[in-house]
């Protein structure tokens, strides 16, 4: 709580302090006409209407009702506005700590998933919630004790009689806030497995294989299932919260009405005067509504500290990867990379992915990782970034251990496509100047690379050019700063985002390390030849690694290096290899015998080349 409020202090003091001054002026409000209906009510009673206090009381009692029609509105934009820049405060701080998570193991991780979730479906409403209803219990606090002082000089039994009504309401309703927060955290993976499945019946990428398999109705049918669930557990909660509530109200309910009878059978007899009649009416409503408003700020602060619970985890968890606090220097590369007997695997449930695998990249040299899926290509990748440590054995970046750098300067050293490569909803010039944030602005840098990539032509032709969005899930205005029809989003064909993906990795420029992970798997073959040429020039004189499954774009690689369950089984040149006649010969032979194959098809004779193997 004490960081909630120290949240919503900084993002807005004057606001916060406005918020407490509005507040306990609205507190006091109630508890004022209150005081001047009784004032009045005796004075008429006496006989003594058209008098000067009448005339003052009355002028109090319409300027605390303007008060109470304009108040709430005006404590309204303060809330709000607070709330909002509260909540920006709150985001900010949320994501910035996800970003000391330097590795991939906190974001493959499906729990940390949902108390992400968590920590932004209520970490950035909390600290204002908080602040709104610490002010709130203040605010009803003090309507309520100028309620009870007023209940105590009619009667102070049944001003004790209506607090003592309010207590089990209050322990009964912290009870059920903790429940609620427990159910909340409890359907966390049901309402994740929902928001999948809904956000997966409108996605374009899917879009295709739904409708040819005709899954749509089995899709939408798991994600009301699993709203189904979510609801059976908030209804259980709800029904819970009922029955309870039902009792206490009845309680307090049952206290009032007999407090009010008594005092009216008291003005009725002559022992107490008009006036108090209407105080007391006034004075056990308010001290209810106190006590009923007490209760729920009070919950409002309990449930969402509880819940502001996923956001602290989250900002305060350790990082994923130690960095060390002195890091070595990442200085450029010059002797190269050793991987020394490494062992690795995802959790200890999990197999072993690298099994003592030794491995040297030399400097300037381009290095091929060839093997069946699941051979521990892409697993060493994620090592070299240092996405993950080695569970056992050492990386080495010219005799520095990778867990001596710091990740961020080891990173800013490589440049990369991944066969995962992201497809950004943003413009052309943006999806290729995210590869370098030092060229985004730098128009002439962006269209270079594109040109390198290939791709260059096709984001001329585009719309708007290098300012098209390319996205079929947001459009952009024709100008930002006039109004007008806004400008179609366009999306481009597998072939030719890769080409984007590739035009980022030319824009980091002169990387010492260059990993190509399956860089033209999405081309057809005359573009992955094309591709290759433009990569082969690039990577010239450059430390370079290069993953694929057609062996024929590797085989001019300085060495080629055969992964097999998690560990080197070949490694040679490429005519080496061949003569071995071990896993590369046996793969080799079968991806040429298929070229082959088609090429007898094709030309409808046999031949005896081997070129589609290139």
């Amino acid at each position: 709580m004490v960081t909630a409020l120290g949240m919503a202090w900084r993002a807005g003091r004057g606001l916060t302090i406005a918020f407490a001054v509005l507040s306990t002026l609205m507190a006091v409000l109630p508890v004022t006409i209150a005081w001047c209906t009784k004032l009045v009510l005796d004075e008429i009673a006496a006989g003594r209407p058209g008098a000067g206090v009448t005339a003052t009381l009355g002028a109090v009692l319409a300027g605390c009702g303007v008060l109470t029609a304009i108040g709430p509105q005006i404590v309204q934009y303060v809330r709000d506005e607070s709330g909002r820049r509260i909540g920006l405060v709150a985001q900010d701080r949320l994501f910035r700590a996800t970003e000391r998570f330097v590795g991939l193991a906190r974001f493959e991780d499906p729990a940390f998933h949902d108390r992400i979730r968590m920590a932004q479906q209520y970490g950035g409403a909390t600290p204002g919630m908080v602040v709104s209803a610490a002010l709130g219990t203040a605010r009803t606090a003090m309507t309520g004790a100028g309620f009870l002082v007023s209940l105590v000089t009619i009667s102070p039994w049944m001003a004790a009689l209506v607090l003592g009504a309010a207590v089990p309401s209050l322990a009964a309703e912290l009870w059920l806030s903790r429940r609620r927060a427990a159910m909340l955290w409890g359907i966390g993976p049901v309402e994740r497995r929902e928001l999948f499945f809904g956000e997966l019946l409108v996605n374009v990428q899917a879009a295709k294989e739904l409708r040819l398999f005709g899954i749509g109705a089995h899709l939408r049918g798991l994600m009301n299932a699993h709203r189904r669930a979510a609801n059976a557990e908030r209804s259980r909660t709800d029904r819970r919260e009922l029955g309870v509530q039902a009792v206490t109200g009845t309680a307090a309910a049952l206290a009032a009405g007999g407090g009010l009878l008594w005092v009216l059978v008291s003005a009725a007899n002559g022992t107490g005067a008009i006036g108090d009649v209407a105080l007391f009416v006034a004075a056990v409503a308010g001290v209810q509504a106190a006590a009923s408003g007490l209760v729920v700020e009070l919950v409002t602060v309990h449930q969402q500290v509880l819940l502001f619970g996923h956001y602290l985890a989250v900002l305060d968890a350790e990082p994923d990867l130690p960095v060390p606090a002195r890091p070595r220097r990442a200085g450029p590369l010059r002797r190269g990379i050793e991987l020394n007997d490494v062992w690795f695997r995802y959790s200890p449930g999990h197999p072993w992915a690298l099994r003592g695998l030794s491995l040297a990249i030399p400097y300037g040299s381009a290095v091929a990782l060839v093997g069946r899926n699941g051979a521990g290509k892409s697993t060493l990748v994620k090592l070299l970034c240092r996405m993950y440590d080695p569970e056992r054995g050492s990386i080495l970046w010219d005799g520095i251990d990778l867990r001596e750098m710091d990740p961020a300067e080891l990173r800013a050293r490589i440049g990369a496509v991944f066969q995962d490569y992201m497809e950004y909803d943003m413009t052309a010039a943006e999806n290729i100047g995210l590869g370098d944030l030092a060229a985004l602005d730098d128009r002439g840098r962006i269209e270079a690379a594109a040109r390198r990539a290939g791709v260059h032509d096709v984001v001329s032709r585009l719309p708007r050019g290098y300012d098209t969005m390319l996205s079929r899930v947001f459009a952009g205005p024709a100008n930002p700063s006039e109004d007008g029809p806004t400008d179609v989003g366009v999306h481009l064909s597998g072939g030719q985002w890769q080409r984007v993906a590739l035009a980022r990795a030319y824009l980091r420029g002169e990387r010492d390390l260059l990993i190509l992970d399956e860089p033209g798997s999405g081309l057809d073959a005359e573009a992955e030849h094309e591709i290759h040429q433009g990569l082969r020039e690039h990577r010239r004189g450059r430390t370079s690694l290069l993953i694929s499954h057609r062996l024929g774009a590797v085989r001019d690689a300085d060495h080629i290096v055969v992964l097999d369950g998690g560990q080197v089984a070949e490694r040679g040149t490429h005519t080496e290899l061949l003569a071995c006649g071990g896993i590369y010969a046996r793969l080799f032979a079968l991806q040429a015998e298929g070229y082959r194959q088609r090429e007898d098809r094709a030309a409808g004779a046999p031949h005896d080349r081997l070129s589609g193997a290139r």
